[in-house]
């Protein structure tokens, strides 16, 4: 059984400027199953991040259906985290009681949810800073926070939009890995929105391309793991997959 399954979606808005009704995602059909890891990758406008928003409750659809675990989904909800590109770490908290706030709204005890916290916090080498401020930290190790932060709370689908954006080249490679590292380590279900071609494919199970608020392929990849770049840069079938994902996208 699927863990997320999204049929026939919409989303059309008033845009009060142009003054007439536009469509930022038409008839989308996709099944995501537990454990996958998708990224979703199109041009600026193809309604990438509307399909997450949707996704995670934030806005209504305005036709077709979305599942997960085969309920409808109608609004936000614990099962489902969410890892912005800005890091949206609550800066009065300590990196523990960041990661460990999500339990904590669902009624943990403290000496629970701290050893959940410690426990995502080693799975991401940050034990040493459980006990630090956001303003204390890289950008990276901010983002490292989010992510599990979103994972300690045990979300059914774990959606990410464009989480690695805001960070320099270098720390990106190295959170890219860090995330296929934990990814395989935990199997949670992950959507990772990018507009960024080879970290789609770096990361993912499978690419979805979109265009125009459509679907417009699938792509499979099979590349072993774990993934480092470092095995991977000048890998034949990495680069055949990223040219023919790139492809797609730019005649979207």
């Amino acid at each position: 059984m699927s863990t997320l399954s999204i049929r026939n979606l919409a989303k059309t808005y008033f845009d009060p400027y142009a003054g007439e009704h536009v469509t930022a995602v038409r008839d989308v059909s996709l099944d995501v199953e537990q454990g996958e890891f998708v990224s979703v990758v199109g041009p600026s406008g193809c309604g990438k991040t509307t399909i997450l928003n949707m996704v995670a409750g934030f806005i209504p659809h305005s036709g077709g259906e979305i599942l997960l675990n085969g309920k409808a989904i109608d609004g936000p909800g614990p099962e489902r985290g969410v890892v912005f590109q800005s890091f949206a770490l609550f800066p009065w908290k300590t990196v523990l009681d960041n990661v460990g706030f999500g339990p904590k709204m669902r009624g943990v005890p403290k000496a629970e949810r701290d050893k959940i916290a410690h426990e995502y916090l080693a799975l991401a080498g940050l034990t040493h800073a459980a006990n630090r401020y956001p303003n204390e930290l890289s950008g990276g190790m901010q983002q490292r926070v989010g992510v599990v932060r979103a994972l300690a709370n045990n979300p059914a689908v774990l959606l990410m939009d464009e989480p690695f954006a805001s960070v320099d080249a270098q720390t990106r490679m190295t959170l890219q890995e860090e995330l296929t590292r934990i990814w395989q380590e935990r199997r949670p279900t992950v959507i990772f929105i990018t507009h960024d071609v080879p970290e789609a494919v770096f990361l993912a199970n499978r690419v979805v391309v979109l265009s125009k608020g459509r679907v417009l392929d699938q792509v499979k990849v099979d590349l072993p793991r774990p993934r480092v770049w470092d095995d991977l840069i000048e890998d034949d079938t990495f680069k055949k997959l990223s040219a023919q994902v790139l492809h797609m996208v730019r005649s979207a």
